[in-house]
């Protein structure tokens, strides 16, 4: 009886090689900073030079389990600007929600299926030396992406997404800015319907304690319409801790949308959106 006690107790001592990981990661970050800032053809508006307070709060969960893997980002930007000519003014307004679920045909390789939405909450505006105009607002435009294709992760920071079916919905629900044809819809329509090639790459790594970079490049081809002007938009920010909670940021986006023509001499051509961000403030991660 002794014996057989010992035993069943010795049976239900967790096993110390037992390493088994929780199905779920969760976390992100909040930082706070005073930037400067500078755009080039940003056509959610802004100030060419710039002094801001800027915002950004950043999470994600990730799913794994068996063959099965469910990763979701959030990314919500938001700053205030200062000019000496125009005064105080909303300014970096985004926010990008990522979904993807992946089954595991191979140890580095998922089938999976994708979803994306980009917008921004308020109004923007297109500045000149001489003017000022209302450019986008919510879901104008917004970005809808459905997707399935192969997610491969060579390494536990890197995903590269591609897929050759690919549907994208762009969205401008405002009548003012629908009215003029912006963003690639017919004047008066609300949405365009676009199907073609998408590749969405994502690296998000601690290199330390102190340094740590998250990065995305997405690239949509559209069969319908001038499939050889690939839409770029690509993401990148940069937190070199200088104390607990202090830190310093830099950030760089940049966009390419064929079908955004609110640039050159008459406001009519498309060209490569840029914005720069260098602030010191405060991060949070959790």
């Amino acid at each position: 009886m002794k014996k057989l006690r010992s035993e069943t107790e010795k049976d239900i001592k967790k096993d110390p090689n037992d390493t088994t990981k929780k199905a779920w990661k969760t976390g992100g970050m909040y930082s706070l900073n005073l930037s400067q800032g500078s755009l080039s053809n940003w056509a959610a508006g802004g100030e060419k030079f710039s002094i801001a307070v800027n915002s950004l709060l950043s999470v994600y969960a990730f799913y794994k389990k068996d063959k099965h893997s469910w990763d979701n980002t959030f990314d919500f930007n938001l700053g205030y600007v200062k000019t000496t000519s125009l005064g105080s003014r909303k300014n970096d307004d985004r926010f990008d929600l990522l979904s993807k679920y992946g089954y595991a045909i191979s140890p580095k390789m998922n089938a999976a299926t994708l979803f994306n939405l980009r917008s921004q909450f308020f109004k923007g505006y297109t500045h000149t030396e001489t003017t000022t105009t209302y450019s986008s607002n919510f879901m104008a435009p917004g970005y809808i992406v459905l997707s399935l294709g192969l997610d491969y992760k060579p390494i536990k920071e890197l995903s590269i997404f591609f897929s050759p079916t690919t549907a994208r919905f762009v969205i401008v629900k405002d009548t003012a800015l629908s009215n003029k044809g912006l963003y690639g819809v017919k004047p008066g329509e609300k949405s365009n319907f676009e199907f073609g090639a998408f590749v969405s790459v994502n690296y998000m790594k601690e290199f330390n304690k102190t340094l740590s970079y998250k990065g995305r490049l997405d690239l949509f081809s559209n069969y319908k319409h001038n499939p050889q002007n690939v839409d770029l938009y690509m993401t990148n920010a940069l937190n070199v801790k200088l104390s607990k909670i202090l830190a310093l940021t830099w950030s760089v986006d940049l966009i390419y949308d064929d079908d955004v023509r609110l640039f050159g001499p008459t406001q009519t051509s498309p060209g490569l959106q840029l914005k720069s961000l260098v602030g010191v403030g405060v991060l949070v991660k959790f």
